[in-house]
């Protein structure tokens, strides 16, 4: 895996992946950005929360579970020093499908959480990660 990071102007970047995608990252105004983008933490989180998500649907659907949506929300926690890492990060899913059962989502959660997810696991090595799901009819 390949990615390049173009400085624009002020505290603006253009990252670029090697699958040819893109994202603008920028800081708050008082860091000398002007709020055009993703801050780089955030993105940290995007890409936990991803990961995670990408393995949950894979996980359900394998399993043949009739999964129709999955929202993640990801929150952290960082401590108030430099360098400002993240101390807690908490993962919260709702899934959503017919006749899917808890103890299914909650093993996709679990396999993906001590398996699969290598944004999880990294992290995990320095971050207390979290999960809690939710269970939807629909």
């Amino acid at each position: 895996m390949e990615a390049k990071i173009k400085w624009v102007d002020g505290r603006m970047f253009v990252g670029e992946t090697g699958s040819g995608h893109a994202i603008v990252m920028d800081g708050p105004p008082d860091h000398g950005g002007r709020n055009m983008g993703i801050r780089p933490m955030e993105m940290m989180l995007l890409g936990l929360g991803g990961c995670s998500s990408f393995d949950v649907v894979e996980i359900l659907q394998k399993g043949r579970h009739d999964v129709s949506d999955c929202t993640t929300e990801v929150s952290g926690e960082r401590v108030d020093a430099i360098p400002s890492v993240f101390s807690k990060i908490h993962l919260h899913f709702k899934v959503v499908g017919k006749g899917l059962k808890a103890s299914a989502v909650e093993r996709a959660v679990k396999l993906s959480a001590e398996k699969y997810c290598s944004a999880a696991i990294m992290l995990g090595k320095s971050v207390d990660i979290t999960h809690s799901f939710e269970v939807l009819e629909g």
